[in-house]
């Protein structure tokens, strides 16, 4: 049983964990493929790490193939949260039609679900227009949303959410993700540990199934919604790993001196400490903000946290199924000819079984 209010918060951690204890959508696979399934609508998912080029690439599809690009970043729907999000530029935007970028505050309630969602909706208006979608982005989490649906989670414990923010602030940073490590090692690898919205998510579904968070996803085929109706080709960019490193850093770098530590003050005067502004590269502006770190220091600590996101994105990404990676940068012009080749062999295979 999970320990009642008046024990101690080491005995929380304790009781959750021996509590926990106690307890189709259609790909485009070739040339091979049924004609009724090469009927359906194509769309094009083209993942990567970030920084790693997918702007330019979606761009370049998109001009090349009639395509509108639907966003798959969790940040990038904030708005007026610019610089740290490398959101396409508004330049880059006018260019083809975009989705999915700016469509809520900082300081509004917007999930998985909510991006399944609206993103489900673009894609059936895109395809309905005749144009090819395009889902880029570098959200995991998100791009499972739209493509297997998500599962029919416990509801929320506030009793146990309550006590569990109590314990993190007693026990500090970590506590937390020491909990979840224990609970699930295979989720808490998977969310970092200042992610405390998450990891308290975490911890409460664990305790409500009484088994791991990892195991109820993989338990939850029957009961998800995944997406039907569409061909999915993913390709995937894994540029060269100390390039991409480099890259990134001289992204970091770029933020801070276009004006990332202004635009945080103003977000934050705006809006207070809300959830969106603990992402990369704002939450070290706002250490900047707070005295805790020179300029230098935070852009050091950005730069690594982009980095560590990068090998995480790549973690989740080859469980992808069916991904046609791409070992280079989105911006080269042989990864522009070669993805382009994918994408004309499936429009070319739907072509065919039409007449």
């Amino acid at each position: 049983m999970v320990a009642a209010a008046h024990e101690s918060e080491v005995d929380l951690s304790a009781g959750v964990v021996a509590l926990v204890r106690q307890g189709t959508v259609i790909r485009d696979q070739g040339s091979d493929m049924p004609a009724e399934n090469a009927r359906e609508p194509l769309v094009m998912i083209l993942l990567g790490p970030t920084g790693s080029g997918k702007t330019a690439l979606s761009l370049a599809l998109a001009e090349q193939f009639g395509g509108e690009i639907v966003s798959c970043d969790s940040v990038a729907v904030y708005c007026g949260m610019e610089l740290g999000t490398a959101k396409p530029t508004k330049e880059e935007r006018s260019r083809v039609p975009h989705h999915l970028i700016d469509v809520v505050e900082p300081d509004g309630p917007f999930t998985a679900g909510d991006y399944s969602r609206r993103a489900r909706t673009a894609l059936r208006e895109i395809a309905g227009r005749e144009r090819l979608p395009i889902v880029t982005g570098g959200t995991g989490l998100y791009l499972r949303a739209l493509t297997e649906g998500l599962f029919a989670g416990p509801t929320r414990r506030e009793d146990l959410r309550a006590r569990l923010r109590r314990s993190a602030k007693r026990h500090g940073n970590g506590w937390l993700h020491r909990v979840l490590r224990r609970l699930d090692a295979a989720t808490a690898e998977r969310i970092h540990a200042n992610d405390t919205a998450k990891l308290i998510r975490a911890i409460e579904v664990c305790v409500a199934a009484r088994k791991p968070m990892s195991q109820i996803f993989g338990d939850q085929d029957i009961g998800r919604d995944p997406l039907t109706g569409f061909r999915l080709l993913r390709i995937g960019l894994n540029p060269p790993r100390q390039r991409l490193y480099d890259q990134l850093n001289q992204r970091c770098a770029a933020m801070f001196a276009a004006g990332l530590v202004d635009e945080t003050r103003g977000l934050f005067e705006r809006y207070g400490p809300v959830k969106a502004l603990d992402s990369l590269g704002y939450r070290q502006a706002r250490c900047v903000l707070d005295g805790a770190m020179s300029e230098q220091e935070a852009i050091a600590a950005a730069q690594q946290g982009h980095r560590n996101y990068a090998k995480r994105q790549m973690t989740w990404f080859r469980r992808e199924p069916e991904v046609r990676w791409i070992e280079a940068f989105g911006d080269e012009a042989e990864t522009t000819r070669e993805a382009a080749e994918m994408v004309e062999g499936a429009l070319r295979r739907s072509r065919s079984h039409l007449n």
